[in-house]
């Protein structure tokens, strides 16, 4: 009886210890995909290029603010080397973020909020795991407008998104 139970408590400890988080469970991957993505907004705030534009995929995208900024990674690259070069970029602390991931736990989403220049904006992407690394593959930067403050943001651009849909207007295809 004694072995018997020996036996059990020797088993119970060894499942006990076999259920530690381990790469492959999701508070682990949450852990470094926050980790990444803290790092990328530092880095850009660091004027480190290479570093920032790193963490993302080679197919990345990036949408800005504006309408009109959707860029490759590489059309993204292009247009902020300037601003690395001269220490001119941006500085986003985020405030909170959520995510979430897929079955697989090879593709992850997230939300955050951030501390900007612009006041808060909402940053959102998709994260992809290649090559046993997390890289971010789309991000979209939104600024957050209060509800009570939405009419006055929709009447300052209302001209301006006028002329922006007719030149950008597409026809729904049937």
């Amino acid at each position: 009886m004694k072995k018997v139970i020996f036996t059990t408590i020797i088993v119970l400890v060894l499942i006990a210890c076999n259920n530690k988080e381990t790469p492959k469970n999701s508070s682990y991957t949450k852990i470094v995909i926050n980790e990444i993505l803290n790092q990328w907004h530092k880095d850009v705030a660091e004027y480190n290029y290479e570093a920032y534009f790193n963490k993302m995929t080679n197919d990345a995208v990036f949408v800005g603010t504006d309408a009109s900024e959707v860029w490759s990674k590489q059309e993204f690259q292009d247009f902020s080397k300037s601003h690395f070069d001269k220490k001119q970029t941006w500085d986003f602390k985020p405030v909170s973020r959520n995510i979430y991931l897929d079955k697989t736990k090879q593709t992850a989403w997230f939300d955050e909020l951030l501390d900007t220049w612009m006041g808060v904006c909402r940053g959102s992407g998709v994260m992809v795991k290649t090559d046993k690394e997390w890289k971010i593959q789309h991000y979209v930067l939104s600024v957050a407008v209060p509800n009570e403050d939405i009419k006055a943001v929709v009447t300052a651009k209302k001209e301006k998104d006028s002329l922006f849909l007719i030149k950008h207007k597409i026809v729904a295809s049937e």
